[in-house]
């Protein structure tokens, strides 16, 4: 067994090859999407027709404000972007051995709230008081069931690349704070970037118009993060133009603070969609007349192999040859992030 040391955030590709994707327990038929580099959720067969189930399970790490918030949000989103509404969540708290009742409150009232709007309901879990921990944990495995899907690994040679919200939405607000120096107003409206955390409407609308192919949530890595396991999945060539990619603001006034790169942040709430070709304006104008969310157009999908590469301002092309270390990172250390 191989000593290499890890670092803070997701396993490394040829680490989770190596060991969790050849490490999966029995073989079933019934298993339609295994476990894979990219894609966010699996799918199962239920009984003799063509119903199936998605699920997706993610945890919240290092943050502790609205972390039931959070927790309901991430997995819903990686539930969606298979073109199906999340419909059930089972959750397991962990908790400091310090928590009280007003933290239990707060922790499932903010989940329960978050689950009703999107119109999950929650039907079970495990809770406990932790040895250890100098913050709450919480991990949610979210369920849909589908007729059909789609998965990150479906794009397509000459689709289009599209882009909702702005790049480091998460990010955004949670490092609103952090950041010295910008002024109470940038700060107010930066930390209010928590309510655009979701992707749900935008990606059954994108989905239904049936000239999506692929989607992605970007989460740890953000937006780079977030092409590079599409363009791992689907294997073919991803090229992304910097200057098409949004970034409000208050990102940005975040971003400099902190002398952190946007495309490289956390950011829950932005998806990524790879487009029929010529289908773009019928895709962005379906998420706009359901979500009130505008998607850009930001790249190409190109052949030539598994690549992501983003083209610069000044016409300078740097490959990403492997998943971007998110930047939160950098800003909370060893204190963690989702």
């Amino acid at each position: 067994m191989r000593q290499t040391r890890l670092t803070l955030g997701k396993l490394p590709p040829d680490v989770l090859k190596r060991y969790l994707l050849r490490m999966t327990g029995a073989p079933s038929p019934d298993l339609l999407v295994a476990p894979s580099i990219g894609v966010d959720f699996g799918v199962v067969r239920l009984g003799e027709g063509s119903r199936s189930m998605i699920v997706s399970s993610d945890p919240v790490t290092g943050v502790e404000e609205r972390i039931g918030w959070y927790a309901v949000n991430v997995s819903a989103n990686d539930v969606a972007t298979s073109g199906n509404r999340p419909r059930f969540l089972q959750s397991v708290m962990l908790l400091p051995d310090d928590a009280d009742e007003r933290m239990v409150a707060r922790i499932s009232s903010d989940m329960s709230r978050t689950a009703k709007a999107l119109g999950i309901a929650i039907v079970g879990g495990h809770t406990e008081l932790t040895p250890g921990l100098r913050r709450p944990i919480v991990m949610t495995t979210v369920f849909a069931f589908a007729d059909s899907y789609i998965t990150a690994a479906g794009a397509r040679e000459r689709d289009s690349i599209l882009m909702t919200k702005s790049a480091a939405v998460e990010g955004t607000a949670i490092l609103a704070s952090e950041a010295k120096g910008l002024d109470a107003a940038t700060v107010k409206r930066a930390r209010g970037y928590f309510r655009k955390l979701s992707v749900v409407e935008e990606a059954i609308a994108a989905y239904q118009t049936g000239h999506v192919h692929a989607m992605h949530d970007c989460t740890e890595g953000g937006v780079l993060g977030a092409v590079y396991e599409m363009s791992y999945a689907s294997g073919l060539s991803f090229e992304l133009d910097a200057s098409s990619i949004p970034v409000s603001k208050e990102t940005l006034g975040v971003c400099s603070a902190l002398r952190l790169d946007p495309l490289r942040l956390i950011s829950s709430g932005t998806l990524i969609l790879s487009v029929e070709a010529g289908k773009e304006k019928e895709v962005a104008e379906a998420i706009w007349k359901r979500a009130s969310t505008r998607a850009t157009v930001v790249g190409r999908v190109r052949g030539g192999g598994r690549k992501a590469v983003l083209v610069g301002t000044d016409g300078t092309r740097m490959r990403i040859r492997q998943p971007p270390t998110d930047e939160l990172w950098r800003v909370l250390g060893a204190d963690g992030v989702r």
